[in-house]
């Protein structure tokens, strides 16, 4: 199987967009875990995406801005809130890279639920809020449904400078173009776009946080292998692809 490579900046490659969004002010935490423990949190055919021999989870913050459909506007108050995400890292029998989200928490009730009953990602409901005193950003997020309900996560970061060259280490965790989810008895890719990355290298200051634990991952020990900060990209999504069986 040959594995796409990583590409800090593809070309589209779909031609009709089903999602339009903005993400901005994303902080990127990311930890080291074993193949082995990843391998039972992934939708059916695919596998632990790696780097020398190793996986990362990732802790996510952002805002997501003007969520929308097609080339319509974005969806006025419901298309615009904060979220942090658990993510993993998988390929496909394609050889298609994608990300697997473990939880992906929300401050708007609405998009969650539709999100849960479309494509059945694990959207959750919280409170949340994302504050921004000049070079420094925390994140707050209080789980309120579903379950486990009043889990948490506070991290507090200080962008530092602008990134020219990223490493192999820092593409691999961002250069990221789908996601693979399991709905409905398939396993889809959907695929995504954006501008290359404006990445800046971070400093954490703060974290508690019970979100990765919840997802079913080791709780972080130590101090994250990567920090990284985006001001953000606009980002468009294509149409959901199933993932055939291999020889189907």
């Amino acid at each position: 199987m040959d594995i796409e490579p990583v590409d800090g900046a593809p070309r589209q490659a779909f031609r009709r967009t089903v999602l339009r969004q903005r993400w901005e002010d994303l902080t990127f935490l990311h930890w080291t875990v074993a193949p082995e423990l990843v391998a039972p949190l992934l939708p059916a055919g695919t596998r632990p995406d790696t780097l020398d021999g190793v996986c990362f989870v990732g802790l996510i913050g952002f805002r997501m801005v003007g969520l929308g459909f097609g080339r319509g506007p974005g969806v006025p108050y419901f298309g615009t809130f904060a979220e942090t995400n658990v993510r993993l890292y998988s390929v496909d029998h394609t050889g298609r890279r994608a990300v697997v989200f473990r939880s992906l928490d929300a401050s708007r009730l609405v998009p969650v639920l539709v999100a849960r009953a479309t494509l059945r990602l694990p959207y959750l409901w919280s409170s949340m809020r994302l504050d921004r005193d000049g070079d420094r950003l925390t994140y707050r997020c209080r789980r309120r449904w579903p379950g486990p309900t009043g889990t948490t996560s506070r991290m507090e970061v200080r962008v530092g400078e602008r990134i020219v060259d990223p490493t192999p280490v820092e593409h691999f965790l961002t250069a990221r173009w789908g996601l693979h989810t399991r709905a409905y008895g398939r396993t889809l890719h959907l695929p995504n776009w954006h501008p290359r990355w404006p990445l800046h290298r971070a400093e954490l200051l703060r974290l508690d946080d019970g979100l990765v634990a919840a997802a079913g991952l080791p709780a972080p020990v130590g101090p994250p292998v990567s920090v990284l900060y985006s001001p953000g990209v606009g980002v468009r999504f294509g149409p959901p692809v199933a993932l055939r069986r291999p020889g189907g």
